[in-house]
């Protein structure tokens, strides 16, 4: 596991390929909110910083709700942890055990702690939301986050049309099918005492 100075991106526009572990405030001190440093993102006048900050800030309410119901082994992806300049959201995963999402459990204590009641992952309850082609989440119309629930389950295909999992599929490119790197996010023992 890396530490928290995040490399400069790949040729991709990616993390290079790796697990690095950081805490919500080095991730939102990071290159990959303020765009500066060498990740590869100084110069670029496009980089907004203030939505990629603010991102952060939502995930932030989503991460510590998963952590005041136990869960500790949660990972972000997507654009956001990419060279786009304005990503549209974060994408991730928590490490759950099956028969809690089974039977609902997870969700009932998520959604007492949160005040919008948005964890659900129900297809049923997706919505639309302008210039975009698949309905969302509601956890994405309120924080425009969504985290998924890993118990062993296939998300995806690799270029070869075999079946991975989350953490497997989070870790490839989807334009290049090539491996990439992932953030997982830690508490602050010094913050938090634990």
């Amino acid at each position: 596991m890396n530490t928290s100075k995040l490399p400069p991106f790949t040729e991709d526009g990616t993390l290079p390929q790796g697990d690095y572990a950081m805490t919500l405030d080095q991730l939102q001190a990071s290159v990959l909110v303020t765009g500066s440093g060498d990740s590869g993102t100084s110069g670029v006048t496009t980089w907004d910083a203030a939505w990629r900050g603010q991102l952060v800030q939502n995930l932030r309410i989503m991460v510590e709700q998963l952590w005041a119901i136990g869960i500790d082994e949660i990972f972000i992806d997507g654009s956001f942890v990419e060279d786009k300049d304005h990503p549209n959201d974060i994408d991730g995963y928590f490490v759950c055990d099956i028969q809690d999402i089974a039977d609902g459990t997870i969700t009932q204590k998520l959604n007492q702690l949160d005040p919008a009641k948005c964890w659900t992952w129900d297809h049923a309850a997706r919505r639309a939301y302008r210039g975009y082609p698949k309905k969302q989440l509601p956890m994405w119309h309120i924080y425009r986050v969504e985290m998924y629930p890993h118990y062993g389950q296939l998300a995806g295909v690799d270029e070869l049309g075999n079946a991975l999992e989350f953490p497997a599929f989070f870790r490839k490119c989807r334009r290049s099918n090539k491996p990439k790197g992932i953030i997982q996010i830690v508490k602050d023992v010094e913050k938090d005492g634990k």
